[in-house]
């Protein structure tokens, strides 16, 4: 891409983000706060369960690291429900539910989700996880990604949320 298309390009996005928050470049600058929360007992100084960026306007971005099956009340690495995709796929969506309600939120305010599975032969399972989960809310931009495998070895599947919430 030449120099100046993409230029124009971040250009463009810019404006976007701005008309879509209701910002100018000195007021983003100025007023935008970046909050990190954990929620499990082993994760602080491993990384942020989930990321908030608010004062953008009248909303707020959450970033969900990677929602898996670790148990949040058990020591680190400890996956409930191990050899059961079906399971552990209910159990992350429970976690992303709660973790996003936590920064008032819900999964009506997701905008990207990628879902990482160690077998694809799990797809058609995620697929029904997820549209129970969804409840028939909108579901937003998805990617479904085969991996050979996660932070654990007994973790099956792992999904990245972003979500942008009205204030």
């Amino acid at each position: 891409m030449p120099i100046v298309t993409g230029r124009i390009a971040i250009a463009a996005t810019v404006l976007v983000f701005q008309s879509v928050l209701g910002l100018t470049p000195a007021a983003a600058q100025e007023a935008m706060e970046k909050k990190s929360y954990n929620y499990s007992a082993w994760t602080p100084g491993i990384f942020s369960e989930a990321v908030t960026i608010t004062n953008m306007g009248k909303g707020k971005f959450i970033f969900l690291a990677g929602v898996g099956a670790e148990d949040e009340n058990g020591p680190r690495g400890k996956i409930r429900h191990a050899g059961d995709f079906a399971a552990q796929c209910v159990y992350a969506y429970d976690k992303i539910k709660r973790a996003l309600a936590a920064n008032g939120s819900g999964l009506k305010d997701a905008v990207k989700m990628t879902v990482y599975v160690t077998d694809m032969r799990n797809r058609l399972d995620w697929a029904k996880c997820s549209g129970e989960a969804f409840a028939g809310a909108t579901v937003p931009a998805q990617t479904l990604l085969g991996i050979s495998q996660l932070a654990f070895p007994e973790m099956m599947l792992e999904i990245d949320v972003t979500a942008v919430a009205h204030e």
